[in-house]
């Protein structure tokens, strides 16, 4: 483990409320009532005997992708048990804040509960009354399926808080790492040659940037898998609307984020756009060198088609969520299960402060991130049945569901809470995960590498306030069109300013200032 471990158990613990949950003394592992749920309370056994919402049927929107299915899974079992039922909306991505707040800012009020990614909750906040509910509630009631919340992570828990307040129910917990093909570059043949070409040993894997870039460039471009084709240093996804711009996101990270910044959106004291900074314009420089190094219909991939590289063994190397090793784990659809290293984002050595606008030399700065949806649900303040919709979503987020879709790819969904990781850490184990199919080399690089970068010290902040889907989705059509080669980077993030200063003058500078600042406390990053 990183050294980075020390940082998340004290200064982050500690911002984070503990949350009063009902019954811990009150469990027991099983019951024939509740097949689908461990462990669960002795008055949520009691309680499934009524049959409670035999007559109740809730709606839930949800994104059109893997985390949607993963949710569908679950739907049925909460039927069996309980007796209600569940109305399921699948929404595109490209349209799925939309037709959330369409459906809270006009009264309508069809759905009970909403899909929502991270990066939406500014905008359940921007109103006199918060369109979407608080759980503490619930969670004191034992009758409902058990869950705690002081059991995540800390980076993960900021995420579906607000102001100390849980409002979302256990799903998903994105971040973003590199994985790599720790099989190839242990090949002492390709150590020796990549020595004997760039002159120092072979990263096994890459802890800086220029070393990722020397690995990347390196496996471009010739048959390094022994299939008789042409192979690749690294994998990515670029299609606008598709969350293609997480990868610049995480990358960009080490160049401008340290102990002496923690701000890499806007400078928290007039709401300026910090993102065309000497730091974000080397990074973005940088970035669009790792083009060459895959195939260039990247550009317009969507995300299973970047995983779809890497699994097939067609890349050494690709920065993205967890979905990654969990995939690889099915050896009838991939070549690479048993092969997935997994570590944190590469780092550099300088570093540009964009509050002082100065550069810093140091060692090797490495920023962990929770880049991505994490994608969980949120009831609707205009529920009329918020008592069922709750039951479905601590359903799912009981700790025997909660395992099942970390292990299983297909559900999207990611580890965040402490029992899903090993001791020393957490409290899981290495049977959970193999009962899935888990090669024993691959879970145990995948949590420890997942684990260090929720756990470095220095984190990239996560934007959570009005309109963060509008500040990146310009960014997101930006970058894009830097790495179609339609404009220079300088001009793009340039481009990006003008565009975030419409869009926050549009909501108000002084309100969006005191959000952006109340959103650092929500995280635990003051």
């Amino acid at each position: 483990m990183a050294c980075g471990v020390c940082g998340i158990s004290t200064a982050l613990l500690g911002r984070i409320l503990p949350m009063a949950v009902a019954a811990e003394g009150n469990l027991v592992d099983s019951a024939p009532e509740a097949p689908y749920e461990s462990p669960i309370t002795k008055e949520r056994i009691e309680f499934l005997k009524t049959k409670p919402f035999k007559s109740t049927t809730i709606s839930v929107m949800v994104l059109k992708a893997t985390v949607g299915d993963g949710l569908k899974y679950h739907t049925k079992h909460w039927e069996e048990e309980t007796g209600g039922h569940v109305n399921v909306a699948e929404v595109p991505i490209d349209t799925l804040h939309q037709q959330i707040f369409a459906d809270l800012t006009t009264g309508l009020g069809r759905y009970d509960a909403y899909m929502t990614g991270a990066w939406f909750y500014g905008d359940f906040f921007n109103a006199k009354e918060p369109y979407i509910v608080e759980l503490a509630p619930f969670l004191k009631e034992p009758k409902y399926p058990y869950w705690n919340p002081d059991e995540w992570l800390p980076a993960m828990k900021r995420l579906y808080t607000w102001q100390g307040k849980v409002y979302g129910a256990l799903f998903d917990g994105d971040a973003q790492i590199l994985y790599y093909r720790k099989d190839i570059l242990s090949r002492p043949d390709y150590q020796e040659k990549f020595k004997g070409k760039l002159g120092y040993d072979l990263p096994n894997p890459p802890k800086t940037m220029k070393e990722m870039h020397d690995v990347a460039t390196f496996f471009t471009g010739w048959d390094w898998n022994g299939d008789g084709q042409n192979d690749y240093g690294i994998s990515l996804h670029a299609k606008v609307n598709e969350q293609g711009f997480f990868h610049f996101l995480t990358l960009a990270a080490p160049y401008v984020i340290s102990k002496d910044n923690k701000y890499f959106f806007f400078n928290p004291d007039d709401m300026k756009p910090l993102i065309n900074s000497e730091g974000h314009l080397r990074a973005l420089e940088e970035y669009v060198k790792f083009l060459p190094c895959g195939p260039k219909e990247a550009i317009s991939w969507t995300l299973s088609q970047g995983w779809n590289l890497f699994l097939a063994g067609h890349a050494v190397m690709e920065p993205t969520w967890g979905d990654l090793p969990t995939f690889a784990q099915d050896p009838k659809t991939n070549f690479t299960q048993g092969k997935v290293g997994a570590t944190l984002i590469p780092g550099v050595d300088e570093v540009y402060n964009s509050i002082t606008k100065q550069w810093q030399k140091g060692d090797n700065n490495l920023v962990g991130n929770t880049n991505g949806g994490t994608w969980h649900c949120v009831i609707s303040r205009l529920s009329k049945k918020k008592e069922a919709t709750y039951d479905f979503l601590a359903f799912m987020a009981n700790k025997k569901n909660a395992i099942f879709n970390c292990c299983n790819g297909w559900t999207g969904v990611q580890p965040g809470m402490k029992y899903e990781y090993l001791p020393p850490v957490g409290t899981g184990s290495l049977e959970e995960w193999k009962q899935y199919g888990w090669n024993t080399d691959d879970v145990k690089s995948y949590l420890a590498g997942y684990y260090d970068n929720l756990a470095l010290t220095e984190q990239e902040e996560y934007l959570r306030i009005p309109g963060a889907a509008e500040y990146w989705h310009e960014l997101d059509v930006r970058v894009s069109a830097v790495l179609a080669g339609q404009t220079t980077p300088k001009a793009a993030l340039d481009d990006t300013y003008q565009a975030w200063e419409k869009i926050t003058d549009r909501y108000g500078r002084d309100k969006q200032k005191k959000l952006y600042q109340e959103s650092f406390s929500a995280q635990g990053m003051v």
